[in-house]
């Protein structure tokens, strides 16, 4: 008797979008990076085609993080410096590209100049030859000032800036417009969201071929379960032929997983869950790890232990 056959039939295709430019296109970049492509979901490569691995950007930050020493002394004196920090990133941690938040930005922090953060932005570009993504600080007003100067700044290295939301979606469109840069579509864990502000981008003339959207990123034990089935729902309503979902998306482990009290917290803190220098890594490299299945396609990660972990199980994965 023949068994029937189970596997699903999708229909579409993710859009694929490169990053990086290199001297033959215009950018000084040795390499550019193609995410998205997928004709089916994570791992199931009997049911369609993966033709582009997901890929980890190194973050890396204009002014340190207020981080655990545990990670600091993992990352070493470079993450004092924007430039040399990219540069272990990539010639050390093997990373693929490099994610660079502006938080230095923030007007309740450093609150540093849009032409400050510009001039970091030119320093990575100098040390490190692989694609870049440029985020801002999170305060819309702000970013709007400082994702300005820092596009010109890279103008022609074809970069993923973002955040483009509801609110200063017209304002990164010009942006990216102008300077050809790519642009992240970013929404509050909601896919109703998601898809409104792929529609707004799309209404503004921006191709949503060069979108990829990030619906922010919990840690686990802080929602990762839910971020988690909105990734998978917009990874499977996009194979299935919905256009204003068929994008690459991208999840901000390193990010968020350094903010929760289990990667951060001393033993004596939390009696009996071990040493911080192991708990750490292993909390950013579970969260990676289930971004993985939902279909993330960049993973923006901090501990260099942690990196490595995603690193081998991207290529047993592939």
């Amino acid at each position: 008797m023949q068994l029937p056959d189970v596997n699903e039939k999708w229909t579409h295709r993710i859009n694929t979008v490169t990053i990086g430019a290199t001297k033959e296109q215009g950018g000084t970049r040795g390499k550019t990076i193609t995410v998205g492509g997928q004709t089916t979901l994570p791992s199931l490569t009997f049911e369609g085609a993966t033709p582009n691995k997901p890929v980890i950007a190194g973050y890396v930050a204009d002014t340190p993080p207020d981080w655990p020493d545990t990670l600091k002394n993992a990352i070493g004196k470079e993450i004092n410096s924007p430039a040399e920090w990219a540069r272990k990133c990539v010639e050390t941690f093997g990373v693929d590209m490099i994610n660079l938040s502006l938080i230095g930005a923030d007007p309740s922090g450093k609150n540093s100049t849009p032409a400050e953060c510009a001039r970091v932005v030119e320093s990575v570009l100098k040390a490190v030859d692989v694609p870049l993504i440029i985020r801002g600080c999170n305060d819309e007003e702000k970013d709007n000032l400082v994702l300005l100067e820092c596009s010109q700044a890279s103008r022609g290295e074809n970069c993923l800036i973002g955040s483009a939301k509801e609110k200063n979606y017209r304002t990164v469109v010009a942006i990216c417009k102008a300077d050809k840069h790519k642009i992240i579509a970013e929404a509050p864990v909601d896919i109703n969201i998601g898809k409104q502000v792929n529609i707004l981008l799309q209404d503004s003339g921006f191709d949503l071929n060069d979108v990829v959207m990030f619906q922010t990123t919990a840690a686990l034990g802080y929602g990762l379960d839910y971020v988690y089935t909105i990734l998978e729902r917009a990874r499977t309503t996009g194979i299935k032929g919905d256009k204003l979902m068929a994008m690459p998306q991208l999840c901000d482990v390193g990010g968020e997983t350094w903010r929760v009290k289990e990667a951060v917290a001393d033993e004596d803190v939390l009696p009996g869950w071990g040493s911080l220098q192991k708990r750490g890594p292993m909390w950013e490299a579970a969260c990676a790890a289930a971004y993985l299945q939902a279909g993330a396609d960049i993973l923006i990660m901090a501990h260099p232990a942690a990196i490595a972990t995603i690193k081998m199980l991207i290529q047993r994965l592939s």
